[in-house]
């Protein structure tokens, strides 16, 4: 690749076609260096071999050597696969866990032969912005490692409170009420001491996708710890939509079989969730005391039995909270 770039370089002294493909390869370079993030880059070098080569399917993925799972970035056109006849691809390594792939489809025999005969830019131009992907990849890679869990892809606590803190700064009016959402497995530990933790890693997983599943995409998750999730709630403010949302995530819970050996054998667990409230007008309220309330609210919920629903307004002096 690197002989590719050199010969078009020597080239393009004395030939007009290959000094215009050098220029339009830099064209894409200087692009990719104001791109803020990797989406925008992929919308990039779309747009550039659309202009330049009249490609409309386009495909640009992370692969995650270690877990072994990919990561559509960007997906423009018609469905294709790397393997068929007329696809090509180009893997940009970032020697850590995370590459990329990014791949394109003629259109048919025909364009598919001109490609081919202008690979060699195209090459040309990939090796050339492999070092802006590459740090991109990196930068992604960064900032998910310091706001997501490594497990379930879901936030954790601190980027959950520290956005949750300046959406609230910015619209204090709009959100006047915040439900808070704590869900916990039941008799978590039991499937570690049975089982092994790649097992109890993907119950979490499972569990993160049924929380999902259930939310609108305003609301905001959390791993807290172990196989406590926080749910910020900012679609709703109405208690009844609040019940059905947690109600459903733990009927739809209880549906989940998670497959534990070669045999088929599965395994069902259920949840139990507790919830407060936050308000935000009110100076003696605080978000940190309603998670705090809600967790208290989720333990005396596991107190009574599986599935339990419980709402910390609800506790009682005689209420005794055993945390588990």
């Amino acid at each position: 690749m690197k002989n590719n770039i050199l010969k078009l370089v020597k080239s393009a002294r004395t030939n007009e076609e290959d000094f215009k493909a050098l220029e339009n390869i830099y064209k894409l370079y200087d692009q990719l260096q104001y791109s803020s993030n990797l989406k925008q880059m992929a919308e990039d070098i779309y747009l550039w071999l659309h202009t330049n080569f009249e490609v409309d399917n386009v495909t640009f993925a992370l692969f995650d050597i270690e877990r072994n799972s990919r990561e559509n970035i960007f997906i423009e056109g018609e469905e294709f696969f790397l393997d068929d006849s007329l696809s090509f691809f180009f893997i940009i390594n970032t020697h850590t866990n995370l590459n990329a792939i990014v791949s394109f489809s003629a259109s048919s025999k025909t364009h598919h032969q001109i490609l081919s005969k202008q690979y060699n830019t195209i090459e040309s131009a990939f090796f050339q912005i492999s070092p802006i992907i590459q740090n991109g990849i990196i930068k992604k890679n960064f900032i998910e490692s310091l706001s997501l869990d490594s497990v379930t892809k879901v936030y954790n606590r601190h980027y959950l409170i520290e956005n949750l803190n300046k959406q609230i700064s910015l619209s204090k009016k709009e959100y006047k009420r915040i439900y808070f959402l704590m869900v916990g497995v039941d008799h978590f530990k039991a499937v570690i001491d049975e089982f092994d933790h790649e097992l109890a890693d993907q119950v979490l997983v499972e569990l993160a996708r049924v929380i999902h599943s259930n939310i609108s995409e305003f609301d905001m998750v959390a791993r807290l710890s172990g196989d406590e999730f926080l749910i910020s709630v900012l679609s709703t403010t109405n208690e009844s939509e609040i019940y059905k949302m947690a109600d459903n995530i733990i009927k739809d819970f209880s549906k989940i079989k998670v497959v534990v050996n070669d045999l088929g054998h599965t395994l069902q667990k259920t949840v139990c969730i507790g919830y407060d409230v936050y308000e935000t007008l009110d100076e003696n309220d605080n978000i940190d005391k309603t998670i705090k309330n809600a967790d208290i609210a989720l333990y005396e919920a596991k107190n009574r039995g599986r599935s339990q629903l419980f709402k910390y307004e609800d506790l009682t002096p005689d209420d005794t909270i055993d945390l588990f």
